[in-house]
């Protein structure tokens, strides 16, 4: 098993939603990494999604395009990726990684290889954002018989026996996206967030993430009390941005605002 259903265990037992932020490998140097992922921890990150650069990040808005693109000019490959969470773990064995990307580089890898590679890296969930589950059964067993977990999105227009169908090959948790578009949209309605949760959680077990427009304190409280999780990205990526002339402050700075929201999400429920 990973590491995260008894993540997500504990945090229900103590009535807490999980923060799960977004960061792309690599950006904006490789060596700035894993000292954030660790003060993303420190900061209350409970789960951490770490984007694996692609070059036609299509899911994705221009804030999490231009990480892509700046860990792919550091020579980021996703073998680089792994070694770097293999590295996180030498010091954190508690907290769940989830890579969060795009299928190709995993098929050029080879299922099996990489699922084995990402066990030996300490990797416990991978969502690929263009996997459809009617495609992924050979993914889902390779990774599955490494106790890695598949994690799908749930779109905003998903009916009720698509929503079933897809909940039904997940596990881990299942994130939904809570707005039309790409990452780093607009226009959060957390009362419709709620009602499609609810609607979720009628047909799964799995503990609902969402993400997509959660872009500061207040509205991942608002979502955090709606879900089991909070998944931001781009707003993070943004404070990351506003610090690249000194790479070496970006842990601190992004760790301020995560800590922001953690205590924010906390006093909310």
């Amino acid at each position: 098993m990973s590491r995260i259903p008894g993540t997500f265990a504990q945090l229900r037992e103590n009535g807490r939603c999980a923060l799960v932020p977004f960061v792309t490998a690599g950006d904006p140097a490789p060596s700035v990494t894993v000292p954030l992922m660790h003060a993303l921890v420190g900061a209350g990150a409970n789960v951490l999604e770490l984007g694996v650069p692609f070059s036609d990040p299509m899911a994705d808005g221009p804030v999490i395009q231009r990480a892509s693109e700046r860990a792919l000019a550091q020579g980021m490959t996703l073998a680089r990726v792994l070694s770097m969470v293999a590295e996180f773990r030498r010091d954190d064995d508690r907290t769940p990684v989830v890579l969060m990307g795009y299928l190709n580089p995993f098929e050029v890898a080879g299922y099996e290889d990489f699922a084995e590679a990402a066990a030996d890296a300490g990797i416990d969930g991978v969502l690929t954002v263009d996997l459809p589950p009617e495609e992924a059964n050979g993914f889902r067993d390779a990774l599955r018989s490494r106790d890695i977990d598949l994690i799908f999105l749930l779109a905003p227009n998903s009916d009720e026996k698509r929503i079933a169908r897809i909940c039904a090959q997940a596990s881990g948790f299942v994130y939904y996206v809570s707005l039309k578009g790409v990452t780093g949209a607009a226009h959060l309605d957390v009362a419709d967030v709620e009602t499609r949760v609810q609607a979720i959680k009628s047909l799964t077990r799995l503990p609902v993430g969402v993400g997509f427009g959660i872009r500061d304190a207040e509205t991942a409280a608002r979502v955090a009390a709606v879900s089991d999780a909070v998944v931001v990205g781009s707003a993070l990526i943004n404070r990351m941005e506003a610090s690249m002339d000194t790479p070496s402050r970006i842990p601190d700075e992004v760790a301020t605002l995560v800590a922001s929201m953690r205590t924010a999400m906390d006093a909310s429920l």
